[in-house]
């Protein structure tokens, strides 16, 4: 039976000496491509708003392309590594393995190899599922060295042009390599609004297809407690384990790892495929209201860098949207000497959250609006 046990670090803080490592999975770097279909879809929710953001679009002298426009988080490959391992290091005491997990690619990890101290990083990304309305993200870790194009090559044929056949099989090859980990990351996190019920029975039609296939389900530290019940109510119902995510977009480390006694990622994965016990622990930052650890996501994405290497210092640096001339993609710096005003009111406004004040008050009024538990216990055994 899977064995799958949860702890709190502010609630036990000292359940993590008993072990060796710390993993962490699921997090994310500047090769991510992150879609910008999230703004029009929030700007509808309210009308004045919706209006608003359709005058300002008429406006745009190029027309604008949500659908093709993306941003990338602020960290590159080696600053991304770092931050992670050194939550487990230095906060942990534990040595400390980090699998980063770009979408649809692994150009951090393929440039991280090259250098001698990070050639052992597993090869992973967060591979893109379409199904039938949705989009589900497997985290596919270390991948098997000589076949990574290959293998890469084969997943984004199916993304391009998905069906079940094709699935399986891709599915049914990854889990023959047996230092491969699957895990389905978020699981009940209705991302591109199908609509809760609707995306619920594409989850279940999805695993009645897949599910001999994934090796674990991902309690994810960017989303609520109560959506990660629900996720644990789900891998109960369908026998499976339970392991971290970070998800972490931003400059702040995850929000949760794995613990364990192996010294190595195939070990870990060997632990989690056949031995089929995990020990998930949630970090302190996990006990702020969710909406304010996004917050504090968002304001990492809209921050100046000066540090940076040119092309990746601004905000604008770091967001593209597709040239109506060449097609090809462009920063949104190269459209403008100075973003218009009403981005940058916005970005002001957004910017302030950074406010050590302004964040407490989020965190007292957020919090009573979450409903969160206000016993850490409680947290444990519903996670549990």
């Amino acid at each position: 039976m899977p064995d799958t046990k949860v702890f709190c670090l502010w609630n036990s803080p000292a359940s993590a000496r008993t072990y060796r490592t710390g993993v962490s999975l699921h997090s994310h770097t500047n090769h991510s491509k992150e879609s910008l279909l999230f703004i029009p879809r929030f700007a509808s929710r309210w009308t004045l708003l919706h209006r608003a953001f359709e005058y300002q679009c008429r406006r745009s002298h190029t027309p604008v392309d949500f659908v093709r426009a993306y941003w990338t988080p602020p960290l590159g490959a080696r600053p991304a590594y770092e931050v992670e391992k050194k939550q487990i290091e230095d906060g942990l005491r534990l040595t400390g393995i980090v699998s980063l997990t770009d979408h649809d690619n692994m150009d951090a990890a393929v440039l991280l190899r090259v250098v001698p101290e990070t050639r052992e990083i597993p090869m992973a990304l967060e591979w893109s599922v379409p199904f039938g309305k949705a989009l589900f993200h497997l985290g596919i870790h270390n991948l098997p060295s000589g076949r990574e194009q290959e293998i890469m090559a084969d997943l984004a044929a199916y993304t391009r042009n998905p069906s079940d056949q094709l699935l399986t099989e891709l599915l049914d090859m990854l889990d023959g390599c047996p230092e491969v980990l699957i895990v389905f990351n978020h699981p009940v996190w209705d991302q591109y609004d199908v609509g809760h019920a609707q995306y619920l029975q594409l989850v279940d039609q999805f695993l009645h297809l897949t599910v001999g296939f994934l090796h674990a389900f991902e309690l994810n530290a960017t989303r609520s407690w109560k959506e990660n019940d629900s996720v644990t109510q789900l891998a109960n119902r369908w026998q499976r384990l339970l392991v971290s995510g970070g998800d972490r977009h931003g400059c702040q480390p995850s929000g949760a790892v794995n613990l364990t006694c192996a010294e190595s990622f195939p070990e870990f994965v060997r632990e989690i495929r056949v031995e089929k016990h995990s020990q998930v622990l949630f970090m302190p930052r996990y006990s702020e209201p969710s909406s304010v650890r996004l917050a504090q996501e968002v304001v990492d994405v809209f921050r100046d860098y000066p540090e940076f290497p040119a092309g990746s210092r601004r905000w604008d640096d770091r967001v593209f949207h597709p040239d109506p001339v060449t097609n090809a993609d462009r920063p949104l710096s190269t459209y403008w000497k100075t973003p218009p005003a009403f981005i940058e009111y916005a970005v002001s406004a957004i910017r302030a959250l950074h406010n050590a004040a302004l964040r407490r008050a989020l965190m007292e009024v957020l919090g009573r609006e979450e409903g969160l538990r206000p016993s850490p216990d409680a947290a444990d055994e519903a996670l549990m």
